[in-house]
């Protein structure tokens, strides 16, 4: 599909990212995906379609702070080696106009269904909440996963149910017992989160079936919302935002986590306690999808309205590492793809160490130092990461974690992440480092590998 508006965009687009030069940036990834230029925040469309996996994800190109959204492509084979493609979706149309925002991917009979939310700011003295804006549901349809053969508006707020704010968006959809549902994060009008279930028979036409909250507020609003079924339970996943801060959990402006989900999704429901997926600084939006042996799950390697900020040039934000999900009773283990290893060179002294993966067998408590810039310590029941010198604006988090005795630490140029125990909790957190070399304990058994870059391929 074509019209004016998408041809400059897209011309415009491409001259940026042609333009860009990095070539003074030590901060840029090696096995993080990261945007071409400009800005990036949500994973969407996660899916595999064919030979290919692919991810898209929130871009603005044109503007390193954040801007009119689009949606950036990545495709790969082997989840290393990665095909830089074309932007498929701009705002090019009255119904998505600022914004292309989150949404999801349906795979069927050879095509791909694109569900987003549309986003609509009119001009006025508004609060953009309760009035001044559209979010609307649409959807995209590629035959080649590669660009879009038409885009259908498919509800606007008036479609939604009464007594919600403005605020319904990120549609996941699914397809179970040849079904389609499709949920959205909600705020109604007393700020409460909740999950809205629609159903469908034809991929287009859809009926609100449910909704689905907690009994007392938690949250004013469940952003990027997932359901899914993961060895033989249900999991609801959001970001609830304005969730208070308690002890060691909800340290973050935003929260990201998940509920077990008891009884039928669509009728009668319980909702179990909320877990947190991640204790770092930056983590959030995370999506999951499935190529019929695994699942997995993508997250946005950053922090809406953080009081920090990257100190990065003409680009903000990557990608987590992908990794794929196991259940243990109630709790989501979140762990590196098994392909991850394959990038590992050869091993390496600790003092030698700058982009590495470590794997560390441990004692009841220690302290590892990162490259003078990130201190992880942790005793038989607390484990915290504190950035030395501030880490722009990042100080200290913690996660409180029995019997601690394994530790993987994934080190790229500017991104950790944390795996204890075989991912029963993770942490993340950008960082910038300028010296070299790991400080370990002087206990314990460690294995550390250099870590070659991802095979980022230009289209």
């Amino acid at each position: 599909m074509s019209n004016a508006l998408y041809r400059d965009l897209k011309k415009l687009a491409e001259q940026t990212e042609k333009n860009a030069d990095f070539s003074n940036d030590n901060y840029r990834l090696n096995f993080h995906l990261m945007p071409p230029v400009g800005w990036l925040n949500d994973p969407n469309g996660l899916c595999k379609m064919g030979e290919y996996y692919h991810v898209f994800y929130q871009y603005s190109p044109f503007n390193a702070d954040g801007g009119v959204k689009h949606w950036g492509h990545y495709r790969s084979k082997d989840l290393l080696t990665w095909e830089q493609m074309p932007i498929i979706m701009y705002p090019d149309q009255p119904f998505d106009v600022h914004g292309v925002y989150s949404g999801s991917a349906l795979i069927e009979n050879d095509k791909m269904y694109l569900y987003y939310t549309g986003n609509v700011k009119l001009d006025g003295n508004f609060d953009y909440v309760n009035s001044g804006r559209e979010h609307n549901t649409v959807l995209a349809v590629s035959s080649d996963g590669v660009s879009v053969d038409y885009k259908k508006l498919l509800m606007k707020n008036t479609d939604y149910p009464e007594n919600l704010t403005l605020h319904v968006r990120d549609p996941k959809v699914f397809k179970y017992e040849n079904k389609y549902y499709m949920v959205q994060g909600a705020r109604t009008k007393q700020d409460k989160g909740v999950l809205l279930v629609f159903e469908s028979e034809n991929k287009f036409d859809w009926k609100h079936i449910n909704t689905i909250s907690t009994n007392e507020t938690f949250g004013y609003m469940w952003e990027c919302p997932d359901l899914f079924y993961l060895d033989g339970m249900w999991f609801l996943v959001c970001s609830p935002q304005g969730v208070k801060k308690q002890g060691n959990h909800y340290q973050n402006i935003y929260s990201c986590g998940y509920f077990p989900l008891y009884g039928d999704f669509r009728n009668e429901y319980k909702l179990g306690e909320f877990q947190e997926l991640d204790f770092g600084f930056d983590f959030y939006a995370p999506q999951t999808f499935t190529d019929g042996q695994r699942y997995f799950m993508l997250g946005w390697f950053g922090m809406p309205d953080a009081d920090y900020k990257n100190p990065t040039e003409n680009w903000q934000h990557c990608l987590t590492s992908l990794c794929t999900l196991k259940r243990s009773g109630k709790t989501i283990y979140r762990y590196p793809v098994i392909e991850i290893n394959k990038l590992r060179g050869k091993e390496i002294k600790p003092q030698d160490a700058t982009v590495f993966d470590l794997e560390y067998r441990c004692s009841q408590s220690g302290r590892i130092i990162i490259r003078n810039a990130l201190v992880i310590e942790w005793s038989e029941d607390l484990l915290s990461i504190t950035h030395i010198n501030g880490g722009n604006g990042r100080n200290t988090r913690k996660v409180d974690v029995s019997n601690i005795n394994f530790l993987r630490i994934l080190a790229d140029t500017s991104a950790v992440e944390i795996f204890i125990n075989g991912g029963e909790k993770v942490l993340s957190t950008r960082y910038y480092p300028k010296d070299t070399g790991i400080v370990l304990p002087e206990h314990g058994n460690a294995n550390i590998w250099e870590m070659k870059s991802l095979n980022i391929v230009k289209d």
